[in-house]
């Protein structure tokens, strides 16, 4: 089923994953996703490595997610690295697998590439790439609330997502934001420019104070007053930050769906004690049956 059909019916809940390194082996995440099954997801998303690194693996868990009838897969492809003949070969594999839903992403460079050494330059030629070659997939692009780290500005940001739509993209996904004034102020910027794409808001639970620093500082996402109070009166106590840290993000997704997010995306790290408490204390998958 096409994640768009599932969008189009009310609210939904995912969860992203990665693939194990080559050397690691595939069952502890089998063990973490069979977990994630049980909170009845709409789909789970597993992430594709810089220039195509451990692509091998990320076929084998979007195979796995889809195989399992549980819930829909929907796999990250990015331009890094990629030819036509390369996009041509992962539609076929990705079909074979019985995968229907594509997350297409520029993608992040390697250290010392500046470039995607590949024939699409941006995710907007990739999409329209795959568009021009099948209907077969539902295609997602990403979105910035606070802007891509390389935009020059929000509005050239827009404008970038304009290009993704037209291209063919059939919703959005955000990266992480935790203060929700910016993401409302970014959806009403990109309403009034002529974004009309549904947008699903990605959602890192905020439980650890090391990994909100790295997050925030790769993506470009700020660091709202009331998360700063946070890390200043728990930063030393972990156990304390991860209380006042959970209740911040049921919050956070409370608010989002209240605001209207089309679904709520959560970055799991491949934890599912961290995101299994979020889910029942924000009540979103009570909030998803009674939109539909």
């Amino acid at each position: 089923m096409k994640i768009i059909d599932r969008i189009q019916s009310g609210l939904t809940l995912s969860f992203e994953v990665f693939p194990p390194k080559a050397d690691k082996p595939l069952e502890p995440l089998h063990d973490t996703l069979e977990q994630l099954y049980s909170l009845n997801p709409d789909f789970i998303s597993c992430t594709y490595g810089a220039m195509g690194s451990n692509k091998g693996r990320n076929l084998e868990v979007v195979r796995s997610i889809q195989q399992s009838g549980k819930c829909e897969a929907l796999s990250h492809y990015t331009c890094v690295g990629n030819s036509r003949e390369d996009v041509l070969s992962a539609l076929s594999d990705y079909t074979e697998a019985g995968v229907e839903n594509l997350l297409a992403l520029r993608g992040d460079f390697p250290a010392g590439v500046a470039e995607t050494k590949g024939d699409f330059a941006h995710a907007n030629e990739l999409i329209a790439f795959i568009r021009s070659q099948t209907s077969r997939f539902s295609l997602a692009a990403a979105c910035y609330p606070e802007k891509h780290l390389l935009a020059e500005s929000m509005d050239s940001d827009i404008d970038a997502l304009l290009k993704k739509q037209d291209a063919g993209a059939d919703f959005l996904m955000t990266q992480l934001c935790y203060s929700v004034e910016n993401y409302l102020r970014f959806i009403d910027r990109a309403r009034k420019r002529g974004v009309t794409l549904p947008i699903v808001a990605g959602v890192l639970p905020l439980l650890k104070k090391d990994g909100l620093v790295r997050m925030t500082l790769s993506n470009g996402c700020s660091i709202p007053a009331e998360v700063a109070s946070l890390v200043g009166r728990y930063g030393a106590e972990e156990e304390s930050f991860r209380a006042a840290g959970h209740e911040f993000t049921v919050s956070l997704v409370q608010r989002l769906i209240q605001e209207g997010a089309n679904g709520i995306h959560l970055y799991t790290l491949n934890r599912f004690e961290d995101v299994a408490d979020l889910v029942r204390d924000a009540g979103i998958r009570e909030k998803s049956e009674n939109s539909r």
